[in-house]
């Protein structure tokens, strides 16, 4: 090998080298974000929250997204909803739902007159399991007994036209993920 040969070869190592360096910080993911597996914290994340956003999927292949009131427990949420609607057209095609749920939001920055340095911090589950819709009464009555604790200390009484009246919907977690972004 020539004296150049060597020269272009270590430079081009070199360069290769740079380039896989970079690639790989590129790819690397945000160390402020971290996944969270303990179902503990699972459950306290999602008994924090007022509100989920349950995902489900057209059978024109479209994404439809709501925000729904929840009870939790045993990991199992319940919702309940109108009788009619184009959630319940949905379901009754395609009950695969994705279940999301997110708390303790906190804005903040690094340097306050850098635009990129403002963050949120957040607590997140994903949950993925599929909806039934709860048909027998005394059912029903779990469901909305555990929803209303969610939201008060009182232990509520429904009407039998009441809950008559609505669907309520349960979803059992098939698998569930937690991430917090910025906490410790």
């Amino acid at each position: 090998m020539s004296k150049l040969q060597i020269i272009n070869f270590i430079i081009t190592t070199k360069i290769d080298n740079l380039k896989n360096i970079l690639k790989l910080k590129i790819m690397q993911r945000d160390k402020a974000i971290r996944d969270i597996t303990k179902e503990e914290t699972l459950e306290e994340i999602i008994k924090s929250c007022k509100t989920c956003h349950v995902g489900m999927v057209d059978g024109s292949n479209k994404p439809y997204v709501l925000s729904f009131n929840f009870g939790f427990k045993s990991k199992t949420i319940y919702l309940h909803c109108a009788k009619e609607g184009k959630k319940l057209e949905i379901l009754k095609q395609n009950n695969n739902v994705c279940v999301y749920f997110d708390t303790d939001h906190e804005i903040f920055s690094r340097n306050e007159t850098v635009a990129c340095s403002w963050r949120m911090r957040y607590r997140s589950v994903m949950v993925h399991g599929k909806a039934e819709f709860v048909e027998d009464y005394d059912q029903k009555i779990i469901g909305l007994k555990t929803m209303m604790e969610n939201y008060s200390d009182i232990n509520f009484s429904f009407s039998k036209p009441a809950v008559n009246n609505i669907e309520v919907i349960k979803i059992e977690v098939s698998e569930w993920t937690g991430r917090s972004f910025e906490y410790l």
